[in-house]
Formats: C-alpha cells, sequence, structure tokens
C-alpha cells in the first residue's frame, strides 16, 4: 500500500480507520443532512398549517362580519330618510305619557376615529316616573326598526312619592 511495508495488523489497523473516516464523511454529508432536511421540512409543514388554520378563522370571521354588515346596511335601509333620534325618542315620551317627566334632553353628535362612523346620542333625564313607564320607554327604544340602543343607564329612586324613580339614560344610534 503506497510503497509501505505494514504487517497484517497495522494493515487491518489502516483500513478499519480508513472505513471508520468513510463512515464519518457519510454520516456527516449524507445521512445527517437528509435528516436534518427532513426535520425543517416538518417545522415548515407545522408553521404553514397553523397558518392555514388561522386563515380559515379569519376567513370565517370575514364572513360573519359581512353577514352582520349586510344585515345592518339591509336595516338603515328600512329607517325612515328622515329620521331623527331626537324627534323620535320625543315621540316615544308622548306616547308613554312622561312627557310632563322629562327635566331634561340632549341630543350631540360625534365621529368615531376609527370607522368615520357618526354616532347621534340624546341623553336625558325622567324624574319621577313608575317602573311600569320606564319598562314601556325602554321597549320602544330598544325594539324599533331604527337601530338604537341604550349606551348607558342610571335608574335611582325619588325622595318624593314612594314607588316612583329618577332615570339618566343615553341613547345611540349610527346616522346614515
Amino acid at each position: 500500500m503506497f510503497g509501505l511495508k505494514l504487517n497484517k495488523r497495522e494493515k487491518y489497523a489502516v483500513i478499519g480507520a480508513a472505513g471508520c473516516l468513510l463512515f464519518f464523511i457519510v454520516m456527516q454529508f449524507l445521512i445527517f443532512p437528509i435528516f436534518d432536511k427532513r426535520d425543517r421540512l416538518r417545522r415548515v409543514i407545522q408553521s404553514q398549517t397553523e397558518a392555514l388554520r388561522e386563515m380559515r378563522a379569519m376567513k370565517f370571521d370575514y364572513e360573519a362580519f359581512q353577514k352582520q354588515t349586510n344585515v345592518t346596511k339591509a336595516a338603515f335601509s328600512r329607517r325612515e330618510k328622515s329620521f331623527s333620534l331626537f324627534s323620535y325618542l320625543d315621540k316615544l315620551i308622548g306616547e308613554v305619557g312622561v312627557k310632563e317627566n322629562v327635566k331634561y334632553m340632549k341630543p350631540s353628535t360625534s365621529v368615531q376615529k376609527e370607522t368615520n362612523v357618526k354616532i347621534s346620542s340624546v341623553e336625558l333625564k325622567l324624574q319621577a316616573i313608575t317602573t311600569e313607564q320606564l319598562t314601556h320607554y325602554l321597549h320602544g327604544v330598544e325594539h324599533n326598526k331604527n337601530n338604537m340602543y341604550i349606551k348607558r343607564i342610571a335608574i335611582s329612586e325619588t325622595g318624593k312619592p314612594e314607588g316612583f324613580i329618577d332615570v339618566v339614560m343615553q341613547v345611540e344610534t349610527v346616522e346614515s
């Protein structure tokens, strides 16, 4: 071998060392890269599977949002073009029979910065009304085709006649 005189035992040792070196080279440059690539592919597949799950969830949320938007648009299209929150609430006060109990009604409008949506609101105070009158008024506000909602309400007992309450509430709607 290469002009070297080696005895039988030394030849086996050199062949064994060469075999070990060849085994190491095959493992290092062929086998390990295959396993590393397989592990990398598994991680990529897992991350892409998770991304796909998230996209499907977002798609579901988006479709639900679109359905709600369409329902809301349809509701606004049914609302009278001349609708005014203040006048509707004033008319409802007359229907419930608490016109003389109104302390104040303060209309205001604002624009939400994120969505550029115009919000119309009315804050009103009713003094010395019964819970039955309040119930009828709240029903008239919440159950109508004009998409109004009560943003906040505060109810307190009056010091005057027994069984009467004072109510301060803020009613809002989106203007179209």
